[in-house]
Formats: C-alpha cells, sequence, structure tokens
C-alpha cells in the first residue's frame, strides 16, 4: 500500500513540483493550499491523482481536515520572494510560526509519524564558510531588519521540528538554495532579470544598460526545478531522522554573471548599471552538497543550460504576472 502524504503549499513553484514527483513515483497524495500565491494550473498533470482542500495552514481547522488519513506531512507552505521580507514581514512570520505549529499539532493529534520540512538557505544569511554545510551556526544578524522575518521564521520551524522529533519516526528537514524554473513567481532574481531583459532589448545601443541591486560581484547558486525534485526524491527516500540536507549545486556564480547570460538569451551584450545594494543581503552562497551527493543525487543542469528555457516562458508568459499579495 502506498504511503499518504499532505503537502501543505502544494500549488506554490516548488510545492507543486514535489507533488507531481511524488505522485509520478506511486504516492498517494493530498494538498493544502489556499492559492493565495499558488495556482493550480502548476498541477494540472496530476490533478485527477490528488486530493486538493482548499484552506489556510495558519488555521488549525484547515490543517487537521486536510491531514484525514494520512501517513506524513511535507509542510512547504511559507510566503517567499525577497521583496515580501521587506514589506509583509508580519505576514511572512506569522505564516511561518503558526504554519509549523499547527503542523506539528495535528500531526500529534493525529498520530502521524513523518514530518518533511523546507526550510531555506536564508537560515544561513552570510554564511561563515562558503561552500556552507548543514551544521554551521545560523543566525539572525539584526531582529531589526524585516529581511530577516524569513530566515528567522524558517529557524524557528527547525526548531520546533527538530524538538518535537520524538513524537515522529522520522523528520527530515532540507534547504533550498535558490530554486529555478518556469513559473516560478515573479519576485526572484531570474524572472525578475528575465522581464527586465524583456523590456530593455529594443534600447538603442550595443549593449543594454542594465540596473541591478549592488555591484554584481554578490554570488549565488541556483538549482534548477528538475535537479531540485530529483534532490528532494533522494532525501525522501534515503533521508535520516533528524538529518538536515541542502538541495542545491556547486556552480557558484556571481549576479553580473547571471544578468549577462540572461542577456545571451535575447542576443545582447549588458553593461551593468550598479545600484544600492538591499540591506541585509548576503555576498556569497554556495551549498556544500557531500551529505546529499552521499545519498546518490547528482545534479544534471547548469545555469546556463536551463536559463534560455526559463527565460522564454517569462517572456512568453508576462501576462500572467498579477499583485497576489
Amino acid at each position: 500500500m502506498s504511503k499518504h502524504y499532505l503537502v501543505t503549499g502544494g500549488s506554490g513553484f516548488i510545492g507543486s513540483a514535489v507533488v507531481n514527483a511524488m505522485v509520478d513515483a506511486g504516492y498517494k497524495v493530498t494538498v493544502l493550499d489556499d492559492n493565495s500565491r499558488g495556482n493550480p494550473r502548476r498541477l494540472k498533470s496530476c490533478i485527477s491523482k490528488i486530493k486538493m482542500v482548499n484552506g489556510d495552514v495558519r488555521k488549525f481547522e484547515d490543517v487537521l481536515r486536510a491531514s484525514e488519513g494520512v501517513d506524513g506531512v511535507a509542510h512547504l507552505a511559507y510566503v517567499n520572494g525577497t521583496e515580501f521580507f521587506y514589506s509583509k514581514p508580519d505576514l511572512v512570520l506569522d505564516v511561518g510560526v503558526k504554519g509549523i505549529m499547527n503542523v506539528i499539532d495535528v500531526c500529534r493529534q493525529r498520530g502521524i509519524k513523518e514530518l518533511v520540512l523546507a526550510s531555506s538557505s536564508e537560515v544561513y544569511q552570510t554564511p561563515p564558510v562558503v561552500p556552507t554545510p548543514e551544521d554551521v551556526p545560523l543566525s539572525v544578524p539584526d531582529v531589526m531588519n524585516p529581511r530577516y522575518s524569513y530566515g528567522g521564521g524558517k529557524i524557528i520551524s527547525e526548531m520546533m521540528a527538530i524538538n518535537y522529533g520524538k513524537y515522529f519516526d522520522r523528520v527530515l528537514i532540507f534547504r533550498p538554495h535558490n530554486v529555478f524554473g518556469e513559473d516560478m513567481g515573479w519576485e526572484h532574481v531570474v524572472p525578475q532579470f528575465a522581464l527586465r531583459m524583456s523590456e530593455l532589448v529594443n534600447a538603442a545601443g550595443d549593449k543594454i544598460k542594465f540596473p541591478i541591486q549592488g555591484t554584481g560581484t554578490e554570488t549565488r547558486s541556483f538549482i534548477y526545478i528538475k535537479d531540485f525534485v530529483d534532490g528532494y526524491m533522494t532525501m525522501l527516500e534515503k533521508g535520516k531522522h533528524l538529518n538536515v540536507y541542502n538541495i542545491g549545486t556547486m556552480e557558484e556564480l556571481s549576479i553580473a554573471n547571471v544578468a549577462t547570460l540572461v542577456g545571451k538569451c535575447f542576443d545582447r551584450e549588458v553593461e551593468l548599471v550598479p545600484g544600492p545594494e538591499a540591506k541585509g543581503g548576503t555576498p556569497r552562497r554556495c551549498p556544500e552538497m557531500k551529505k546529499l551527493y552521499s545519498l546518490g543525487f547528482t545534479p544534471k543542469w547548469k545555469l546556463s543550460e536551463a536559463l534560455p528555457k526559463v527565460v522564454k516562458w517569462y517572456d512568453q508568459n508576462k501576462n500572467l504576472k498579477t499583485e497576489i499579495i
């Protein structure tokens, strides 16, 4: 008999990819989402095989209703997108803290023995070591900076999951690192660069003058959604109780390099126009991946290989952009 999971936030970008992969692997899946940021269109290929529950992870009764008959919960519901960390930190924390508390309380009430928690690379903030392994100290550098509402909420979620781990047979925590792909939302580096470049391609001159935050020397590592799913499924099938896993790649690229690659998707050269860096931004971020690699995961896509597909999707689907929060 196949295991049955509840996936909170299952119509979101990462959530829907996880749901599709789990269905393909033979799991039964129930999705809980209020679609405030997610969209059921992302689940169209498996919608007939899953149970959809419309509800808010902040409401205990909604989580309880959605969890009927499940063996485990994959908790992905959260408010992401850097611009929201600054503009709606109270909402970020409300969803983050109430969500994990409700999920744990429901699991204990129903006797659900497996919890898979989505954390984030943001818990590292400015990491002490790059590439960054899972066991470095986590931090909130400045409680007065609303940016850290996101990372702070994730740290709280991890602490809740670990310290309530004695009530579970298996608790897994994963930290995604800059997952990108088609239909990933509009508040992230890749879609913002794609849309900005699309607007500037008709400008006069040999090079596109391309404004960015910071100097462009800041680095990140990006993982394509198909690789992320492979990493997630490797963890789900082989991960050990109370373990934390980075999911990303070790291809560290500067933001200037990313902008140049996006320009190439439009056959244009780019001249960067540096701007003020967002307060609380991180100079470097790249995960150490030995732990997940040891379970058999190997990413297949480089940013330069997957980026043209993603940029094309955003160029062709500008009409889908709406204010959703």
